[in-house]
């Protein structure tokens, strides 16, 4: 009976189904998986078994549930079994290592018993299959459903930081640019004096906030780029207006060094403008105080090249490898959330393009956006 050979061979079947988990790569047993897992399954298969042989349909069916899955999360199997699932995701193992914790145990008792030539009935086989259905079952919904609801969490916590920031940059260029209102209208001063000065950066950086913004959103939605050819030397040149102001607000000084002419990109303009906009406000905001960064734009071979080179402290290699996940922040400067260079990211790849940086710790940093260079059509006259 499968029963008595179950009980009988029970530290056998656990130390196969140890040596079947440790096979697999990256996925040693641990404790509290052994300790939740087989066992526990074990002892309610060996019990189901028992309670059918005298005929305890009831009684087997409280223990394990029915085979068509209609008294869901009722029997003690599914409670133990979700219990598992949970444990088993909270140790950072997959669905599918859930699915062959079960899988071990059928394929250990049918091994074993070919060893030991024994012979189980049609309908012990039947209950064991049903026995692992509604486990596995159990423990696969109570995966998800906890994976989903962490993965629900992780979003709202990276959107409410984002909104969050969105909205704190947003009130301080809207904050700065009333009080230079406000200024205006109370001192008769006139536009082009300072205060002036400092409601045009605000105004840009409202503007600079927005775009990059909805860059993101646009990013994120996977929508279709709007693709056009226009001259590099332009681009820059429109570039450097507002991040010429943002330097001046910074008390930083920003060399945009010479582009050749005829350069030309194939390329989403608003989000590459968001990219490099980016890159600059950070060199300002993570460079060195009162530091200087260079724009520079060149062809090499089939590729264009545009650098953001700051003369800060620089980043230590791992902080290198870690600069554009989203909320990371590797200088010594950490106001900021560290989204931007995530946002660069991903729109410097939505033009097919690469993002790298240069750095050695003390010696600042160099931020490199790698795009193919097009030649536009002959008929085609960019701007």
């Amino acid at each position: 009976m499968m029963h008595l050979f179950l009980a009988d061979n029970r530290a056998e079947l656990e130390r196969r189904c140890r040596e079947k988990v440790a096979k697999r790569p990256l996925r040693l047993p641990s404790e509290r998986q052994l300790q939740h897992g087989v066992p526990i399954f074990l002892d309610q298969l060996i019990r189901t078994l028992r309670a059918e042989e005298a005929g305890k349909i009831a009684q087997s069916l409280a223990i394990s549930g029915p085979a068509d899955g209609s008294a869901k999360g009722t029997s003690e199997l599914a409670h133990s079994a979700a219990t598992h699932g949970g444990q088993l995701l909270a140790l950072g193992y997959s669905v599918s290592q859930v699915v062959h914790d079960y899988g071990d145990l059928c394929q250990a008792v049918s091994d074993l018993a070919v060893v030991m030539e024994e012979q189980f009935s049609v309908e012990e086989f039947r209950t064991l299959n049903r026995c692992l259905d509604n486990g596995i079952a159990e423990a696969v919904s109570e995966f998800i459903q906890r994976r989903d609801v962490l993965i629900a969490d992780e979003q709202a916590l990276a959107l409410s930081q984002r909104i969050g920031y969105l909205g704190h940059e947003l009130r301080n260029h809207l904050g700065t640019a009333s009080l230079a209102v406000a200024a205006l209208k109370h001192g008769g001063m006139g536009l082009s004096g300072a205060t002036g000065a400092v409601l045009d950066r605000s105004l840009v950086g409202l503007r600079t906030l927005i775009d990059r913004s909805l860059a993101d959103v646009r990013v994120e939605a996977g929508l279709t780029l709007q693709r056009s050819f226009f001259f590099l030397n332009n681009f820059i040149s429109e570039l450097s207006y507002s991040a010429r102001l943002e330097a001046d607000l910074l008390r930083c000084t920003l060399v945009v060094e010479e582009v050749a002419p005829l350069l030309r990109l194939n390329a989403d303009k608003d989000l590459l403008l968001s990219a490099v906009g980016n890159l600059l406000q950070n060199a300002f905001m993570f460079g060195a105080r009162n530091g200087t960064v260079v724009l520079r734009a060149y062809a090499s071979g089939e590729r264009l090249k545009i650098e953001v080179e700051d003369n800060g402290a620089g980043l230590s290699p791992e902080a290198a490898d870690d600069m554009f996940l989203p909320f990371t922040q590797g200088g010594a400067n950490n106001s900021g959330p560290g989204l931007s260079l995530s946002i660069v990211r991903r729109s410097v790849e939505a033009n097919d393009g690469v993002l790298s940086v240069e750095s050695v710790l003390g010696h600042g940093c160099v931020f490199i956006i790698d795009l193919p260079r097009h030649a536009d059509p002959a008929s085609t006259f960019a701007t």
